[in-house]
């Protein structure tokens, strides 16, 4: 990819980035208005992924992996860790169980960011897979803490697009800084080791 192409790629992902969140905020600010008892799903379901650092890492790890294979990766890796993690969502809202929940979410973390290290090769589909499996225990955390009160359909909306949300991002940085100098691989290369080293630490907590 030459470098007119590349700042084109980078910067439609940021117009789509702010188009995906200016969107998704209006209609949840409206409804926080008297009289929208749905309103508190909106905001909730959007803000619940970047609450907590883990799945924050894993997300934008997911869109860091993705550049880094490049190709149909860029967006088949994203789109399936959201689709597993949306069926998931499903039945961790509706009381499944599932063991081992904020193990395989560290877990996820540790994976992806030693993938991102390491610069893996892999093929797109076992990329897929791989993220796949690991959404799901993401999933499930998100739908197993929805509030009762909340409205799923709302909420499960928001959480998803969020979760774009941070896989673009995690995919507009990789290209931005992953396809130059030796120097800006190699930062992301540290980044990734830095995630598996706060992963590792957070699995150490939730074993």
């Amino acid at each position: 990819m030459n470098r007119t192409a590349l700042r084109l790629t980078v910067a439609t992902l940021a117009r789509v980035s702010t188009i995906a969140v200016v969107t998704l905020a209006v209609p949840a600010i409206a409804s926080a208005h008297p009289g929208h008892e749905t309103a508190p799903g909106f905001i909730h379901g959007f803000l619940h992924p970047l609450g907590g650092l883990d799945h924050i890492l894993a997300m934008v790890a997911v869109g860091l992996f993705a550049a880094q294979l490049g190709g149909r990766a860029l967006w088949l890796v994203p789109a399936s860790f959201v689709t597993a993690m949306a069926l998931a969502g499903v039945a961790g809202a509706s009381g499944l169980g599932l063991p081992y929940v904020e193990a395989g979410i560290a877990l996820s973390i540790i994976v992806l960011g030693a993938a991102i290290a390491l610069e893996a090769a892999m093929p797109v589909a076992a990329a897929m897979g791989l993220v796949a499996f690991f959404a799901v225990f993401h999933g499930y955390a998100h739908g197993a803490e929805m509030p009762e009160t909340m409205s799923a359909l709302g909420y499960g909306a928001r959480f998803v697009a969020a979760t774009a949300a941070l896989h673009t991002a995690g995919v507009g940085l990789g290209l931005l800084i992953g396809r130059g100098a030796v120097v800006s691989r190699r930062l992301i290369q540290v980044g990734g080791g830095a995630a598996a080293l706060a992963g590792a630490a957070l699995l150490a907590g939730a074993i």
